[in-house]
């Protein structure tokens, strides 16, 4: 059949143990700079780069599918979607939405038994992940309306029937960690400037347009409670899984819009049930979709055991390795909108203790915002946020170090995480003018007065070093040890002293490597332990004996120093 020769044939292309190289990310790829006609040379030329391939893969479907070409199409989708099962840990990708948009294809192109595979593809994905009762009913009443045109009254009468008795999903608790055996659901309050797409499908309920304002609401993502930390779980076809299974992969399950004055209750209701008082907000970067932004503020809350709220401002980037011109274009005027939601946050939230950290492309909104705040409120008797954190920023390094000045009453910290091996950046550079990023490591560290930076070179492993912030526990834990105590970079874990330069920092991943550091930070900040004595009592009460403990005791002693 059709559908099943397109899946093997992709199989064989991507070839098994394949893993991407390091090197410079092309400027041509940045920008989207080359012929249609030579999308196919592309995609074989960077077989072994997942993210490159996939988007490449994208854009060859919607442009075959804007020349009418649809059955050519959903076969590229069906692609994408043995790609994205190929490689899980490189792409975040809706295995069940790609399956489903591809059926959509077929039926455009009138070719309806393949059509017909394709939604049932989508069903058996689908089912397995535990969706919400509207979104497997829309997708039984298509395949319905397929099989009755292909003749089969009987069996679209059935599935009408199942699509009106769709089932409830199985409950988790929304809570950042729970005794739950399979998955747990962590509840991401959102603020963005997408468009909806019409789509109720979760992972396609906001797109990449740019919306008319800002919108409000909750995401709901379940994580498996045997979750790796510093990683956003997927299918593998390689493990014989072909959909998303909450006890397993990391989902989005629900998407619900609210009013702004539901949101901010939401989040007041949401502290008070926690007993907390903090929270955080997540800015992503470019090449994000909203489903992949809302899954990186989950884990990142559930891998720190974060007694708060985790907040996602999502802006409308392509999501897409050839959408960087189109994301620059949108991100300054976001920034104007995340000026508004972040006063908002400050004024409504009643959170004692708010931080945030932007990556990317993301910090232009964040530096924008955070300056408008500056200047509206100044001057500036108390900080409004806690710990501010510029993760790679895809900023200019002259602009960056000339606002943070600016800045700086605004946060107890500013922390800057930069890498030399960040390819992206590279990149960047060179659409610049060779105008050095602000998150570039190495030669071009920047050393100013009111910033703590830290070279994070030695994360940077994957072929664009782009997510070494959020997929690595490492840096992981220093994010969280920021958040529990907000001690200086020389008594925090891992942390060497630049010998020339005195506010730049170096770090060495070895020395906080393991799970055990990570586990214990959260606790002893969920405990309310701050003093060296506080954490000595914690310590000895709830680690007595476990192994490792030791060895970390003298820096959790240290970052407590009162």
């Amino acid at each position: 059949m059709r559908l099943l020769k397109v899946i093997v044939l992709c199989i064989a292309w991507a070839t098994p143990g394949a893993l991407p190289a390091q090197g410079e990310l092309s400027t041509a790829l940045l920008t989207g700079e080359f012929e249609a006609d030579d999308l196919d040379a592309l995609i074989s030329e960077n077989a072994n780069e997942p993210k490159i391939a996939f988007d490449l893969l994208a854009l060859k479907a919607e442009n075959l599918a804007s020349e009418g070409a649809f059955a050519l199409a959903a076969e590229t989708m069906l692609t994408m979607a043995a790609y994205a099962q190929r490689f899980p840990e490189r792409l975040d990708a809706d295995v069940p939405s790609l399956y489903w948009d591809a059926a959509d294809l077929y039926l455009q192109g009138q070719e309806l038994e393949n059509a017909r595979q394709a939604y049932y593809a989508a069903l058996d994905a689908l089912r397995e992940r535990a969706p919400g009762p509207e979104l497997l009913s829309a997708l039984l009443r298509d395949i319905a309306n397929v099989e009755e045109s292909l003749g089969d009254t009987a069996t679209a009468e059935a599935l009408r029937r199942q699509a009106a008795n769709a089932p409830e999903p199985a409950d988790a608790p929304p809570a950042t960690r729970s005794n739950d055996p399979g998955f747990v659901t962590v509840e991401v309050h959102y603020a963005t400037d997408r468009a909806r797409t019409g789509s109720d499908r979760p992972a396609r309920f906001y797109g990449a347009d740019r919306g008319t304002g800002l919108e409000l609401g909750i995401a709901e993502v379940t994580i498996p409670r045997n979750h790796v930390p510093g990683t956003i779980a997927a299918p593998s076809i390689f493990k014989l899984e072909f959909a998303e299974d909450p006890a397993r992969h990391v989902v989005v399950q629900s998407i619900t819009p609210l009013e702004s004055q539901a949101f901010f209750a939401s989040i007041r209701e949401g502290l008070t049930e926690r007993s907390a008082d903090d929270l955080f907000v997540f800015v992503h970067g470019y090449n994000v979709t909203f489903d992949g932004a809302a899954k990186r503020a989950a884990q990142l809350a559930y891998d720190m055991d974060f007694k708060g709220l985790p907040v996602l401002y999502s802006w409308p980037s392509k999501g897409a390795t050839v959408g960087y011109i189109a994301d620059s274009a949108v991100v300054r005027l976001s920034g104007r909108r995340l000026m508004l939601f972040l006063e908002d946050l400050v004024a409504q939230s009643d959170a004692r203790t708010i931080h945030i950290i932007a990556h990317s492309m993301g910090n232009r909104a964040l530096t924008d915002a955070l300056e408008l705040i500056a200047l509206r409120n100044a001057p500036i008797e108390a900080p409004l946020f806690d710990q501010v954190i510029f993760a790679a920023p895809d900023v200019d390094q002259g602009l960056f170090a000339h606002v943070l000045p600016t800045l700086r009453p605004l946060a107890e910290r500013l922390t800057l995480y930069a890498s030399n091996k960040d390819w992206a950046l590279v990149a960047s550079r060179k659409l610049h003018g060779n105008a050095p990023r602000a998150g570039q490591g190495g030669e071009d560290l920047i050393e100013i007065p009111v910033l703590d930076t830290i070279d994070m070179s030695e994360l940077g492993e994957d072929m664009l070093a782009h997510s070494y912030v959020a997929n690595d526990q490492s840096a992981i834990l220093d994010i969280a040890t920021l958040f529990w105590r907000n001690p200086g970079p020389n008594q925090r874990c891992g942390m060497q002293a630049n010998p020339v330069l005195e506010r730049v920092w170096q770090y060495v991943r070895a020395e906080c490597a393991g799970q055990s550091m990570l586990n214990i930070v959260g606790h002893l900040r969920n405990s309310g332990a701050l003093s060296k004595q506080q954490v000595q009592s914690v310590l000895t009460r709830d680690f007595a004996g476990e192994p490792g403990v030791a060895a970390f005791e003298n820096i959790l002693l240290e970052a407590a120093a009162d």
